[in-house]
């Protein structure tokens, strides 16, 4: 089968940073699909892993995460699906990724693919969603109220991928005050049409522009990315017995601001439940069923901003440059071999 990978991490620009491939097509076993690839999208997470994640034994390393497609065979203990269903999902951090012509999955961590989306739409949407379902609603328990706090969520970061489904689950599955940080027209008006109430700039002083609002301190904040620019911001800007969710990697996070507001910390990996195996990992293909009943019932849409073209090494790179450029918005997808 045909395969996009690398053996040497290093910068995008180099010649073998991503390089086509054959690889034998791997057989299904337990609780595997073996899925049909049709589209995947790209995320910060593949550029990381492709700058500074070597392979074992200097062999090749198969990259991507979110993909749709079509279910071609079963292991012995799959229960939820069956050869023909149509899917889509985000894979695992310890297993080859979606960035080949077929892929293997474990059933508990796929959803079926919205039936209103084609496969490019729906590619877009795994990573993000599932990140941001979790952050939501099982790390920041958003539904919960936090006591003399406004009911508002700040979301840094809001036009980026995981900001751009966070906004519209805050906004119709919540009854918080969305407010999201855009530093760009472009940008702003992109997290207005996901339903922001609120869009602030964070390359302005970023509480002055939240306390600006007359809201109040909000409840919530979940910062997406560049956290530590953001952080003393963030203490200001959150109200006392808040809750703070991150999901980048910031060199140093000191929490200790915080205590004085009681402030809790949480991270977020959406890999955590299929690398650990947890009990509760079946939870991801119930909440990505969910979001695709919401997709079809119209409540969400698909996040995909841009097809950069069909899968192969070419314009994965093409992909990968766009996301290291740091001013995507939504899902960056390629479609088809």
């Amino acid at each position: 089968m045909r395969a996009i990978a690398y053996q040497t991490p290093q910068a995008i620009t180099a010649d073998t940073a991503l390089v086509d491939i054959e690889l034998p097509t791997p057989e299904p076993r337990g609780r595997d699909l073996l899925v049909e690839i049709k589209a995947v999208s790209v995320n910060p997470v593949d550029t990381k892993l492709r700058r500074g994640a070597a392979p074992a034994d200097g062999g090749w390393r198969v990259l991507g995460f979110d993909a749709a497609g079509i279910v071609k065979a079963v292991g012995p203990d799959v229960m939820l699906f069956k050869a023909g269903d149509a899917v889509f999902y985000s894979g695992a951090i310890d297993r080859p990724g979606t960035n080949s012509e077929f892929h293997l999955v474990d059933e508990r961590i796929v959803g079926r693919k919205p039936a209103s989306l084609d496969f490019a739409a729906a590619a877009a949407l795994p990573l993000t969603a599932i990140t941001a379902w979790e952050m939501l609603f099982d790390r920041l328990k958003v539904r919960d109220r936090v006591p003399g706090a406004a009911k508002a969520i700040l979301i840094v970061g809001g036009a980026g991928g995981v900001g751009s489904i966070a906004v519209q689950l805050a906004r119709h599955l919540t009854d918080l005050t969305v407010i999201a940080t855009a530093s760009r027209p472009e940008t702003a008006e992109w997290v207005r049409t996901l339903g922001a109430h609120h869009v602030v700039d964070h390359s302005k002083p970023l509480a002055s522009e939240v306390a600006a609002l007359g809201i109040g301190a909000p409840a919530f904040v979940f910062s997406t990315t560049n956290t530590e620019d953001h952080l003393a911001a963030i203490v200001e800007a959150i109200a006392p017995q808040g809750r703070f969710g991150l999901i980048d990697d910031p060199k140093v996070l000191d929490v200790m601001p915080f205590k004085r507001k009681a402030v809790s910390t949480h991270w977020e990996l959406m890999f955590t439940r299929s690398l650990f195996q947890t009990a509760d990992m079946i939870e991801q293909h119930n909440l990505l069923s969910e979001v695709s009943r919401l997709v079809d019932a119209g409540t969400l849409r698909t996040t995909l901003a841009e097809t950069v073209g069909t899968i192969n090494a070419e314009n994965l790179k093409k992909a990968h440059a766009m996301i290291e450029s740091g001013r995507t918005r939504g899902k960056l997808v390629l479609a088809g071999f």
